[in-house]
């Protein structure tokens, strides 16, 4: 009889020791991933694309390569772009370098870049005073590029059971698998 009071209580207390340790993994908040290669479907999507610079130049911009910068907390994009017309009298490749933040756009549920840098547009074999028009314009090619590119669009149901506790994004985190949107308290209207 002892044995199995004993036997009865030990295994309620290890049962509840589980429950303990696993109530604060459930008051965790819920989080949204998105991987590399949805991020990297999304961008395809838009290129390749022409940026005509004053009827004297066409830049022709590829879909960007996408890299995880985690300890930055941003995304890299390398692309490779040709640039031809008749100023240049024939065509040059190269490639272009950028890092960008990210945001959260409630008003159509869209990730996006923001707060782009140009790092490196590089021309192998440009003539020196074409390389010098096209580093000028460089920070507005990376604009029209990639400045509020939809990287991810979240779906209604995805926000569901988040909006449903009272809920919405506020956090874009970048780890080395993808993103990870966080959640919070949403705030009371005014």
């Amino acid at each position: 009889m002892k044995r199995r009071l004993l036997l009865t209580l030990s295994t309620r207390l290890a049962l509840g020791g589980a429950v303990v340790l696993a109530l604060p993994a459930a008051r965790a908040q819920p989080s949204y991933s998105v991987s590399a290669a949805q991020l990297q479907q999304a961008v395809a999507r838009r290129f390749p694309r022409r940026y005509p610079v004053g009827g004297w130049l066409d830049i022709d911009a590829q879909a960007p390569r996408l890299r995880l910068l985690p300890e930055q907390n941003r995304l890299a994009a390398e692309m490779v772009v040709n640039a031809a017309g008749p100023l240049l009298r024939r065509s040059y490749a190269g490639a272009f370098d950028v890092d960008f933040a990210l945001r959260y756009e409630a008003s159509d549920l869209t990730i996006r870049a923001h707060q782009l840098r140009v790092n490196a547009l590089r021309f192998d074999d440009l003539p020196p005073q074409a390389a010098g028009l096209l580093a000028g314009y460089g920070p507005r090619l990376a604009e029209q590029t990639l400045q509020d590119a939809v990287l991810h669009q979240l779906k209604p149901q995805d926000l569901a059971l988040p909006d449903g506790m009272g809920l919405q994004p506020d956090s874009i985190t970048v780890t080395a698998q993808g993103l990870v949107i966080g959640f919070v308290a949403k705030k009371p209207p005014p």
